[in-house]
């Protein structure tokens, strides 16, 4: 087993803007309504590539697809729970000429977030191939993760990091654990760490070839992080930039996109 760790600072979002920003989405969401299977947003015009295929809207049993009628690639989304005091519960499912997945996410407690829980798997076409079946599962207490990096720094971490991920393939296995602490500046510093390891019968042959590729992983998994901390940052700076008005209209503006009345030529 290879055991991988790196460290970067972000910058922090806490429990009320967290907050804020899903009310945001989830007051986007419930107010649109549906006219046949265009699903209409709060200015009367159709969200672009989004239609209602069966069920109702926004309630369980309810399926929608996503994209073109004609794309190779298909895309669904399903209602499996709506209850903002509770919980909101989707599945997407993919379908493509080379791979199908599926992937499930679950958030608790939705106005006020506190535990995210998403689950997946991916098969080759028609269920063959076992080489690129594979599944995964990841969890993050929100909770726990405020809690975490409101710590001063040098006080001992809780001992359940409170985001990890484990992903399975016939090949090996890897575990992902997100641990914060509280920053000098007020940021974030997250410890990445992850084991990888061969499965079965492959544990001796994956054992060589981790050894033989240290140095490459290492430094992959170091720049991936390094590449995720870049990501959150300038996403979360533009949030902070845009203010609750300002998002809300970016909101819009997304949902608007690719009208074809907006993207034709005006003479």
């Amino acid at each position: 087993m290879t055991v991988l760790r790196h460290s970067v600072t972000v910058l922090a979002v806490g429990p009320e803007l967290a907050g804020e920003l899903a009310s945001l989405l989830w007051d986007a969401a419930e107010s649109s309504r549906v006219r046949g299977q265009s699903v209409l947003m709060p200015d009367g015009q159709p969200a672009d590539g989004l239609r209602l295929v069966k069920g109702r809207h926004l309630t369980p049993g309810a399926r929608y697809e996503i994209g073109r009628p004609d794309d190779a690639e298909r895309m669904t989304l399903g209602v499996r729970e709506w209850r903002r005091t509770s919980a909101v519960e989707v599945e997407q499912q993919v379908s493509a000429p080379d791979l199908n997945g599926r992937l499930t996410l679950r958030l608790t407690s939705p106005d006020r977030p506190r535990l995210l829980d998403a689950r997946g798997r991916m098969w080759g076409p028609d269920g063959s191939g076992a080489i690129q079946r594979g599944s995964g599962r990841a969890r993050v207490d929100l909770a726990a993760w405020w809690d975490a990096a409101a710590l001063v720094p040098g006080a001992p971490p809780d001992a359940r990091a409170p985001a990890r991920a484990r992903v399975k393939h016939l090949l090996g296995e890897a575990r992902l654990y997100l641990r914060p602490r509280r920053a000098e500046d007020g940021r974030w510093l997250v410890e990445a760490a992850a084991s990888v390891r061969g499965r079965w019968l492959l544990r001796p042959v994956a054992a060589v070839v981790l050894l033989l590729a240290g140095g490459p992983l290492r430094r992959g998994f170091r720049d991936a992080v390094e590449r995720a901390a870049r990501g959150w940052d300038e996403a979360v700076a533009e949030l902070l930039a845009l203010g609750p008005e300002g998002i809300r209209e970016e909101l819009a503006r997304q949902m608007a996109r690719g009208r074809p009345e907006e993207d034709s030529p005006k003479g």
